[in-house]
């Protein structure tokens, strides 16, 4: 198994929920090691951590987080879809997890009485090249074995959504919407409530091995610590959304996508029903110069220089040079952005919008810079490395597949650590 370097005499966790209620959960040990570390407070760390606590409640967990709160970066930063698990490649770990982790996520959401809404999604094609593509994905989700997919014409289509052009449709009626962080913080009070502690602001820099005790990152720059290589390389992507004004909220009843373009590497804008009532519009998807940073001026010497060195990202722009300028342009231009809406529902207007939050997609990049399409699951090399099992590559779906992906941790951990 593996430790984290500088546990603290005593762990403390303090969980602060905003949806519904608010609790706050203190929870001390009498002894500063523990059989398994696990670092990142994410959606996917906390259901790791729960899985791993559920299945081995002898041993002691600790969970490491370097912000004040959980689920404060991606987790907390995403558009609150669950996927349903149409567009993976038939197979990989994206597929097969995303596909499990919906089941997963309905069933405990229900169980934890969190609030929900099953409102489907429309994949729609608006020109008559895109047709064939659609046709395609619809192909690929039922290879996939996600539930309940048809294609659906321009009737059909305005049925279900009454301002939306559209030729034809994919219709998964499997999608639906939820607050990822309120479902992270249940997980983390489910781990709390097992036996496991939770330290916030407590930044793990660095594994050392002393004696029979594991931990697990979601960072790259941390897992090449323990022996792992170099690749993938983690770049930050941010992305930037409007908000529709409540008086148009009637616009959209539920979520609306384009069809994947496979010249361009990220899916393109869509229009994305939120549980507030709140309706996301976008986003675009930029370079980001701060692995952390929501803001377009947020700027860190050492992501910066890291990002533009990588041989990957230097492939990856001068592939995508025009797309890049035109997601720049889109993410500063409002009216940019919503021409590129309007090809959906075209009697949005500018006056209809307003500028939204936005989000840090973390996302692998292999040396040729081709976006690492798949989760990345990695144990190191050496001493050290024996001891650790790291999630290197873990984007959209990863909310939605958090269960499943704790269940494969868990497994793996098993194995590897001889649980």
């Amino acid at each position: 198994m593996v430790t984290s370097v500088g546990f603290g005499r005593a762990a403390s966790l303090l969980i602060k929920r905003f949806s519904g209620f608010q609790a706050d959960y203190l929870v001390r040990r009498k002894y500063s090691s523990y059989d398994v570390a696990i670092v990142g407070g994410g959606i996917v760390g906390l259901a790791s951590a729960r899985e791993l606590i559920q299945r081995h409640p002898k041993l002691s967990y600790i969970l490491l987080e370097k912000e004040k709160e959980l689920a404060f970066h991606q987790s907390g930063h995403n558009s609150g879809v669950i996927h349903s698990g149409i567009y993976y490649t038939p197979g990989s770990l994206k597929a097969k997890l995303c596909v499990r982790g919906a089941e997963l996520s309905y069933a405990y959401c229900v169980k934890k009485d969190i609030p929900y809404k099953r409102c489907g999604k429309l994949i729609v094609a608006v020109e008559q090249e895109e047709i064939p593509r659609l046709k395609a994905l619809y192909k690929r989700g039922q290879q996939n074995n996600v539930p309940g997919l048809s294609l659906i014409d321009a009737k059909e289509i305005h049925k279900r959504e009454p301002y939306c052009r559209g030729l034809m449709a994919l219709d998964s009626p499997n999608t639906g919407i939820v607050d990822w962080r309120e479902v992270a913080l249940s997980y983390a009070e489910d781990f709390c409530e097992m036996g496991g502690t939770i330290k916030t602001q407590f930044e793990a820099t660095d594994f050392q091995i002393t004696k029979e005790s594991p931990a697990g990152s979601t960072d790259d720059r941390l897992s090449q610590k323990s022996g792992c290589s170099s690749e993938p390389c983690i770049v930050p992507f941010r992305g930037d959304y409007l908000v529709l004004k409540p008086e148009k909220h009637y616009l959209v009843n539920g979520n609306i996508y384009p069809v994947p373009d496979p010249r361009f590497p990220f899916l393109g804008v869509h229009f994305t029903p939120r549980m507030d009532g709140s309706v996301w519009l976008g986003p675009n998807a930029v370079l980001a110069f701060k692995r952390e940073g929501y803001n377009v001026y947020d700027f860190d010497l050492r992501d910066f220089t890291d990002a533009i060195s990588y041989r990957g990202v230097q492939k990856l722009v001068l592939k995508n040079v025009a797309f890049g300028v035109n997601e720049l342009y889109r993410g500063l231009v409002i009216a940019a952005q919503v021409k590129q809406l309007q090809r959906y529902i075209p009697e949005l207007t500018v006056n209809d919008v307003t500028r939204g939050p936005s989000g840090v997609r973390a996302q692998a990049l292999d040396k040729d810079g081709n976006l690492v399409d798949d989760f990345v699951f990695d144990g190191g090399s050496g001493v050290i490395g024996s001891r650790v099992l790291h999630v290197r590559n873990a984007p959209s779906p990863a909310a939605t597949s958090s269960l499943a992906i704790g269940e494969v941790i868990a497994d793996e951990a098993s194995k590897k650590f001889e649980l």
